[in-house]
């Protein structure tokens, strides 16, 4: 069986990397690895692919920034040509990204199987893009694994129940082996020399585009109880000209995936607009405020582990307050997804 895994984001190849470990395992599977280059990153680099142990992209399209409709187009013109020389039994795709649309698109007008790896997502915003992405994508595919049961009844209330299996979610995968290999790999002194702080992170257009948002949620970092390391892409770090903050807001230069879970891992809350950063928190038991108005993961709202709070500076602050927590579920699986997933496929 020959398996094509496209992917466009540092994020997905991460989740691809759990998928891709279990495949290596298996004598009847070929991977192949497609790159869209929807998202160009200088970390994107030979060291970022050692670094995290995740094998180099087969093929990588360059498609780069553009529109949305440009990008989808280009990626759908880009892989029709490698789908048809490699002729693979499945197409293996993750998540909500145009990468993901796009190579759905093409693969299903080529009347190739398509796999949808985190499906039934749901925020209920038809103004995310994400949301139309994922939506189209379940929609069109041949297999659903959904992560948790929430999304499996939402599959099934669109009526894609019999195409779901619940797998459980490879970001907890992802994290049990990266969080190790973390503690291996990156020194904790050599980026903080804070006792005791909070992470923050803000980079989704609905607070980055609106400087009243940016200000409520930039002075409610400032009036923390403890300093706050905020990791900010370039792109970020200048829409916060005129924007005031204290002295307590470490404003730093981005930093890799494996020195982000270190941050995560002795932070002791989180601030964040991320989808992935507040399921890790969840994950890694640390109290996450969400900035932004809705959440896909509504299993980390029990037991106070997150909390929605949009760009609401009082709500931010009465949040991360809180002290009390229950236990955690099992909601996002057993740590075990990569293997669920590879062994539904080779059915």
């Amino acid at each position: 069986m020959k398996i094509l895994s496209v992917v466009g984001a540092r994020p997905q190849f991460i989740k691809a990397a759990v998928v891709n470990k279990v495949i290596e395992k298996s004598n009847e599977i070929q991977n192949v690895l497609v790159h869209t280059g929807q998202h160009y990153d200088e970390n994107m680099s030979r060291i970022f692919f050692d670094e995290l142990e995740i094998p180099r992209p087969d093929y990588n399209l360059e498609v780069g920034s553009a529109s949305h409709a440009v990008q989808t187009a280009e990626i759908m013109m880009r892989l029709e040509k490698v789908l048809q020389k490699e002729n693979p039994h499945w197409v293996l795709v993750y998540g909500d990204t145009n990468s993901t649309i796009g190579a759905a698109l093409t693969a299903a007008k080529l009347h190739i199987k398509i796999a949808h790896v985190e499906a039934g997502l749901r925020s209920f915003n038809r103004l995310m893009p994400e949301e139309i992405n994922r939506i189209t994508t379940d929609r069109i595919s041949d297999l659903l694994f959904a992560p948790t049961q929430n999304a499996m009844s939402l599959l099934a209330k669109e009526g894609l129940g019999e195409l779901a299996v619940l797998s459980g979610d490879v970001m907890f995968d992802s994290i049990l082996f990266y969080e190790k290999l973390a503690e291996r790999k990156v020194s904790l002194e050599q980026l903080t020399n804070l006792p005791a702080f909070y992470l923050g992170t803000v980079h989704r257009p609905e607070n980055t585009d609106h400087p009243e948002r940016l200000q409520n949620i930039f002075e409610a970092f400032s009036e923390l109880d403890l300093p706050i390391i905020v990791p900010l892409h370039p792109r970020t770090r200048k829409l916060l000209s005129g924007i005031k903050y204290s002295d307590s807001v470490k404003i730093v230069e981005p930093v890799s995936y494996l020195e982000m879970v270190l941050l995560l891992k002795n932070s002791k809350k989180v601030l964040t607009d991320s989808g992935g950063l507040q399921k890790e928190a969840y994950f890694l038991k640390k109290p996450c405020v969400t900035l932004r108005d809705e959440t896909e993961w509504i299993e980390t709202l029990e037991g106070n582990w997150n909390f929605i709070v949009g760009a609401d500076k009082n709500k931010i602050l009465e949040k991360v307050a809180i002290r009390e927590f229950a236990e955690q579920t099992n909601a996002f699986g057993d740590g075990h997804a990569g293997e669920k997933i590879v062994a539904e496929l080779l059915k």
